[in-house]
């Protein structure tokens, strides 16, 4: 009887080994695939980014402008417009015409440069298609008010200068309204910052003969690039320049503009006439 039982238990215990081996194992669970996040996402933003300026007595200025000499001419991206609603604009511009810092149209501040019309650089702004995290490199820093503009949207900004004095000036004023995340260098702009590129967005304050292959070049594909093109002293085009996701690069002319021209490399590799 003993002898049965067992060989019934040893009979069952074969059925189910068997059983057990015809059913294959469950798969492991693969984790999920993750999209990949765009460069900005995994940038943290700065603690006390954007630089917040006490209101002055040219607050009521600065709204005028934007109302009446930006959005009036069909500016709508909303970060560019509280962009130039929140820089101190009088304060990139020489002392004695601060009066005239919101008025429509552009002013000397030495050196044979401008700061340009209030129009132009928010227009100029637009084009790129900032978000907050993009990184955007300024060849012509100017006064600094562009590079200002760009860094109450995104405060990853790097700004070249080619002329000394302009430089350190600049330099000064953004450290001093808070803008310690924009980057200044003293250069010739044509070659860009090769060793912060790829970028996001381009923007070129002066007139170059031709669209320089450098800024081209480090330029990220999808990226945006804004520059004036044409000759020194006459009217110029101003160009979006774009890159697609494959590389390729397309070039369209938007409307006419006058912009002092661009220096250094920029005229000696001018193409002949």
């Amino acid at each position: 009887m003993k002898t049965m039982r067992r060989a019934a238990w040893l009979l069952l215990a074969c059925c189910a080994l068997a059983c057990e081996q015809e059913d294959p194992p469950a798969p492991r669970p693969r984790p999920p695939k993750e999209t990949p996040e765009e460069p900005e996402a995994r940038r943290e933003l700065p603690p006390g980014w954007p630089p917040k300026h006490e209101d002055d007595k040219f607050g009521a200025n600065r709204e005028w402008m934007v109302r009446t000499q930006i959005k009036r001419r069909g500016v709508t991206d909303e970060r560019t417009l509280k962009a130039m609603l929140a820089v101190p604009r009088h304060r990139f511009v020489p002392s004695d015409l601060r009066r005239h810092a919101y008025e429509d149209g552009p002013l000397g501040i030495g050196y044979d440069q401008t700061i340009s019309q209030p129009y132009i650089v928010a227009s100029m702004t637009e084009l790129l298609r900032l978000r907050p995290g993009m990184k955007v490199l300024e060849i012509g820093t100017g006064s600094g008010y562009q590079a200002a503009v760009l860094a109450q949207i995104t405060p990853w900004v790097w700004t070249i200068e080619i002329k000394g004095p302009l430089h350190e000036r600049a330099k000064g004023t953004l450290k001093r309204l808070g803008y310690t995340t924009v980057k200044t260098r003293l250069a010739d702009g044509y070659y860009g910052w090769k060793a912060h590129a790829p970028f996001d967005a381009v923007i070129v304050t002066a007139a170059a003969p031709q669209v320089p292959p450098p800024l081209v070049e480090q330029l990220k594909p999808g990226g945006r690039m804004v520059i004036p093109v044409g000759p020194p002293g006459r009217v110029q085009s101003l160009r979006l320049i774009t890159k697609d996701e494959k590389g390729r690069v397309r070039s369209r002319s938007l409307y006419a503009v006058r912009f002092v021209p661009m220096t250094g490399a920029a005229q000696e590799k001018a193409p002949p006439d």
